[in-house]
């Protein structure tokens, strides 16, 4: 497919891929070039990818609700089936001239995800059978290079679907038919909690909410049972564990990313009709907000850094990809722990972010701050 028919394969007119031609990023994987669409651009999802004459389309940007009992009914008409948001990172599966390539959201090739994959999951026959089929999913766990958490049943990394769709159109397949298939074949997804009708999807959402907070865990994506329409709501815990996260990093997060996330609570505590208790959340949001911020500046004035510390587990090369992958991106690294384990490589290393470093220095040196 040339850049005449690709047009076609986008469902969009040749005017318009020309205009959206200036915007798509390049890139290489194992010397084959590709291109992709960072942002969300004239109704082509974010993450779309153009490899050797295929399309592989981007994941739809999810909406959130912050008011469970008036969202939901604004986004369906019909019962609501509510599985499990996890904390990692996004990636999208597809095989192509008989290799599987794992795309992260913004459409890159990931190489260390690509390598790691089929430690993690076997979608050989999967692929066999629907050879146009996108598997979606999560890479979740504590040896994880993008976004590290842990869950009591993943010691270092793994693979959980959550959604499946046509690799070139970004149809979905319906909750129940993709949740039969992914059974068949032998692959981890996310917990469904159920479905419910649309009279008692609010209530019963925050029940799972209320649980999954207790434990610490993310949230819940909702889904039509044709999957076409999505809505995604999250715990509080995870509101704060974001919060600490970016007040650990002050000065690289911005205004709006913070701001999003006190706006969740702030709804929260009026739909959930609190009064004593939403102070004890203003103050477990403070907590998040300063400390996490004080720990950071105590860093730097006692001559350390600060930064995105994570831990991988792979073999010599797959680690020697990811490094190289990620300083290509202009990131930062220094290498804290590096041994053999199993064998497989277990390297620990920290992504500098090179503003907060410099600035908490500068202030702490004495500059001043013009307001």
């Amino acid at each position: 497919m040339d850049d005449t028919e690709y047009h076609r394969a986008l469902g969009i007119g040749a005017s318009a891929f020309e205009a959206l031609e200036d915007h798509l990023e390049r890139h290489t994987h194992e010397d084959v070039e590709y291109r992709h669409v960072p942002d969300y651009r004239r109704g082509i999802e974010r993450g779309t990818a153009l490899i050797e004459g295929e399309v592989v389309r981007g994941f739809p940007k999810v909406p959130r609700t912050l008011v469970l009992e008036t969202g939901i009914p604004t986004q369906f008409d019909g019962p609501v089936a509510v599985e499990e948001k996890l904390n990692g990172y996004n990636v999208r599966i597809v095989r192509l001239e008989g290799e599987q390539l794992a795309f992260t959201r913004s459409g890159m090739v990931c190489p260390f995800t690509t390598r790691i994959l089929g430690r993690l999951v076997d979608l050989e026959a999967l692929f066999d059978d629907h050879p146009e089929a996108m598997v979606c999913g999560e890479m979740i766990g504590p040896e994880n290079p993008y976004t590290a958490h842990d869950y009591p049943d993943v010691d270092s990394l793994a693979f959980r679907a959550f959604d499946w769709r046509d690799r070139q159109t970004g149809d979905p397949l319906d909750v129940a038919d993709r949740r039969e298939r992914y059974e068949r074949y032998g692959v981890p997804q996310t917990r469904l909690f159920g479905e419910y009708t649309l009279e008692n999807a609010a209530s019963e959402v925050e029940r799972i909410i209320e649980t999954l907070d207790a434990d610490g865990r993310e949230g819940v994506v909702m889904r039509s049972s044709d999957a076409t329409t999505l809505l995604k709501y999250t715990t509080p815990s995870s509101t704060r564990d974001d919060l600490a996260y970016a007040f650990s990093l002050p000065f690289d997060y911005g205004q709006a990313f913070m701001f999003r996330r006190l706006l969740r609570e702030g709804f929260r505590t009026v739909e959930c009709d609190e009064d004593d208790a939403a102070r004890e959340r203003a103050h477990e949001l403070g907590e998040a907000i300063l400390l996490s911020m004080r720990e950071a500046i105590q860093t730097v004035d006692e001559g350390g850094s600060v930064g995105e510390r994570h831990t991988v587990r792979a073999s010599y090369e797959t680690v020697e990809v990811l490094l190289e992958h990620l300083r290509d991106q202009g990131l930062t690294l220094e290498v804290e722990a590096d041994r053999r384990e199993d064998g497989d490589r277990v390297l620990t290393f920290r992504k500098r972010v090179q503003s907060s470093n410099d600035k908490i220095e500068n202030y702490l040196e004495g500059h001043i701050v013009t307001e």
